[in-house]
């Protein structure tokens, strides 16, 4: 495990009803200065993702991004991570159905990820319907079939739930429907962008850390 997934895992586990001292030692041996607040781990992976194709090795430069496995937690981990206990900088990325949780927490937040001076960035739906956005849809089913889930889809295409909904509505619950899929493809989306389609509150993200 690299020291910030050692950070990582004792930051989760303070949030948990935990010590804090294993969390405060590893923020001062590793110089952690932002902490970068996700609801889940396919957004996790999405900035991972983002962050590889842009060159850039965000725990040498003291920041840690960390999926809390709901936005519900964030007021929790805000509390334990910025001005009332490490004193780390805090910013994140949300869904527009969350924007609540996150304002309480860090702030207004930003619309459209273009102000670095907001603390989060919040996506329009969430950031799979981003990345969709951002692909076209038939872009996105030609990767749905390079990674061997074509038939799966196709079968999904057909359940009566399905039926009368847009194609991008359909996408975004195909990748919600199996445990994994939405980690799997928050990667896959993002390695196929092109450099000037990437979201903007994605791309406003990483360009404020």
């Amino acid at each position: 495990m690299t020291d910030m997934g050692a950070f990582r895992e004792a930051v989760t586990a303070w949030a948990a009803g935990g010590s804090g001292d294993l969390a405060r030692e590893l923020a001062a041996r590793l110089s952690v200065r932002t902490a970068v607040l996700l609801e889940g781990p396919s957004d996790l992976a999405a900035v991972d993702a983002l962050t590889e194709r842009r060159g850039r090795d965000l725990a040498s430069e003291g920041i840690c991004v960390l999926a809390m496995n709901g936005a519900m937690s964030v007021g929790r981990f805000a509390r334990l991570l910025g001005p009332p206990g490490l004193g780390l900088r805090l910013t994140g990325l949300c869904d527009e159905a969350e924007r609540g949780y996150y304002a309480r927490a860090l702030g207004p937040g930003s619309e459209d990820g273009t102000d670095a001076r907001q603390e989060f960035f919040v996506c329009a739906a969430d950031l799979e319907d981003e990345l969709i956005r951002a692909l076209g849809v038939s872009r996105v089913e030609e990767l749905i079939r390079a990674e061997g889930d074509l038939r799966a889809f196709q079968t999904f295409l057909r359940q009566p739930a399905q039926q009368g909904r847009t194609a991008q509505r359909q996408l975004r619950r195909f990748l919600a429907t199996k445990k994994g899929r939405k980690i799997r493809y928050g990667r896959v989306l993002v390695e196929a962008l092109s450099p000037d389609r990437v979201p903007a509150p994605l791309d406003g993200l990483l360009t404020s850390l």
